[in-house]
């Protein structure tokens, strides 16, 4: 059955991701990116707005988490097999390092997972070469070239998808800077970079130097990244730092506006960009979480029917279904009693997941309290080839052998991350303070009733009042010194457990019922990606 289109969302947009965490029986993600967008899909359909998604089809996913056989963390690829998606019969040709590459389109139906339309892409057909078809393999390939051929692919190659689609298409919105070339593309049809203005818009997601992807112009010449423009149109855009050409500085010459993904970030991403000449404003879309997906059906009964004793009893029916699976996975029992702490989501190294860790006797003093001990679950996944993260994950793993009241998972896809979002009594998020963009981990865990610990970075800044529905530590002003930042914010984050968390937790029940609900009441309706979805048409798409 065909979505109804309601009025005012009759723009057409096309909303280009490199992932899209729809559903866990599709592994098209790596992390908050993907959740994002995935969220986003879904709040775009309920809503009944006119968006297309159009993303990539990647043969082995990201990766699959495993262990070897000291309990260590492996890398593990196979091959993904879906049969929900619809051979639209759409192939479009796409040079590549100057080689034709035929792609060929798939689209994943409304229906199947209640989203908007998404169509995915493939190079991994019969009518290419084996290097064109190991394009789209694997998700942020490793190889510099393969994934400047991966960003082709999803701009121009999507672009292309949606002309031979005959589809109208309004607005081209890039969920971040992989799918640049779809800019390029606009303006070979139009030859002109005002008209591209009109219809390009695009959101920064990071901070991070890491996820603002540079590239040397010869060598992004050569891949023919950006169609077949006039080199002497591109460098009208003045994105080119010593030989680097920029993907975020060109995407903000390019598009009539953009957004961060916070309030904070907003701040972040102007001062970030300030010294550069004719970049487009950089307002904020606050991100959120899709309620329908990620929230609990008897919770949220529970909340809406202000039954707190309700709340309490199916927390701890969470918590032990939670423990079920720990226990498969690590063979340790976890105890629905005691105060279960979370931290998960991908592990990197300014996300400080061993930070809890830092002063290691204390840490073994709250683990092993004989009154009123906590217990900790760590999970996520780090890029497959960032050492310094596994590394991490393996320190965090030996602490874990050690006792029954830490663990570490492997398998952090939606499913898991959903069962640690119900099953959690806190939410622990404790980034370096101005490098996390958003983040969204603690949106879906505070609509299950975990009540959220965080500094007041990304959306905390927001969200987050101390005691009211949160706990919140104070953050080191120390930025330039970042062994001492750490050990600054890990005092903040004992102290913040010592003498609130837990004390709150085992002697003040009725507050902690009060912290949940109230908790509750703040994350609906604004971080509902209703909001986010319908602010996207405001803010950006009918500026």
């Amino acid at each position: 059955m065909a979505l109804e289109i309601k009025q005012e969302y009759e723009t057409s947009v096309a909303y280009f991701s490199m992932e899209f965490a729809i559903h866990q029986p599709f592994k098209g993600y790596s992390g908050g990116l993907g959740f994002l967008s995935g969220s986003h899909m879904r709040s775009a359909y309920s809503l009944g707005q006119n968006i297309i998604g159009v993303g990539m089809l990647w043969k082995f996913g990201y990766y699959d988490q495993a262990r070897n056989e000291d309990l260590t963390m492996r890398v593990d690829y196979t091959t993904k097999y879906y049969s929900f998606f619809e051979d639209v019969d759409i192939k479009v040709r796409v040079v590549v390092f100057g080689k034709e590459v035929f792609v060929k389109a798939f689209l994943l139906k409304s229906e199947v997972f209640d989203t908007a339309p998404i169509y995915f892409l493939t190079t991994d057909i019969p009518e290419n070469d084996y290097l064109s078809r190991t394009i789209s393999h694997h998700l942020y390939d490793p190889n510099e070239e393969t994934r400047i051929a991966q960003s082709i692919i999803l701009g121009i190659g999507g672009g292309k998808v949606l002309d031979a689609s005959n589809k109208k298409i309004d607005v081209y919105h890039i969920n971040e800077g992989h799918a640049l070339p779809i800019a390029f593309h606009l303006y070979e049809k139009n030859q002109n970079w005002d008209t591209v203005k009109t219809q390009f818009v695009f959101t920064t997601h990071t901070p991070e130097k890491a996820g603002n992807e540079t590239h040397n112009i010869d060598l992004l010449k050569r891949a023919s990244f950006f169609g077949s423009v006039p080199i002497e149109a591109v460098e009208q855009l003045n994105a080119v730092d010593n030989g680097q050409f920029n993907y975020t500085l060109a995407a903000l010459k390019m598009a009539k506006k953009a957004n961060g993904v916070s309030a904070l970030h907003g701040e972040v991403a102007r001062k970030m960009w300030s010294k550069y000449e004719g970049i487009c404003y950089i307002d904020h879309i606050t991100n959120a979480q899709n309620v329908t997906y990620w929230a609990d059906k008897t919770l949220l009964q529970a909340y809406r029917e202000h039954n707190d004793e309700w709340i309490m009893y199916r927390k701890k029916q969470l918590k032990k279904e939670l423990f079920e699976v720990i226990a498969d996975q690590t063979g340790d029992i976890l105890d629905p009693d005691v105060l279960t702490i979370v931290w998960s989501r991908r592990f990197a190294g300014y996300k400080r997941p061993d930070l809890i860790m830092r002063d290691y006797d204390r840490f073994l003093k709250l683990i092993q309290h004989v009154d009123q001990p906590i217990q900790i679950i760590w999970a996520g996944k780090p890029y497959p080839l960032d050492s310094d993260a596994i590394t991490i994950f393996n320190k965090i793993l030996q602490t874990t052998l050690q006792s029954n009241r830490a663990v570490i998972l492997v398998g952090y896809e939606l499913g898991l991350s959903a069962l640690l979002k119900k099953g959690a009594d806190v939410w622990l998020n404790n980034p370096r303070y101005t490098r996390e963009a958003s983040g969204t981990s603690g949106m879906t865990a505070a609509m299950n009733a975990t009540i959220n610990l965080s500094n007041r970075d990304g959306w905390m800044m927001e969200f987050g009042k101390h005691l009211d529905n949160s706990f919140i530590m104070e953050h080191s002003a120390q930025q330039d010194n970042v062994y001492e930042q750490d050990n600054e914010d890990a005092c903040f984050l004992y102290e913040t457990l010592e003498q609130c968390v837990i004390p709150m937790y085992y002697n003040e029940p009725h507050k902690w019922a009060q912290l949940i609900r109230k908790s509750m009441d703040d994350i609906f309706p604004f971080f509902n990606s209703d909001r986010m979805a319908d602010e996207y048409y405001k803010k950006l798409y009918n500026a």
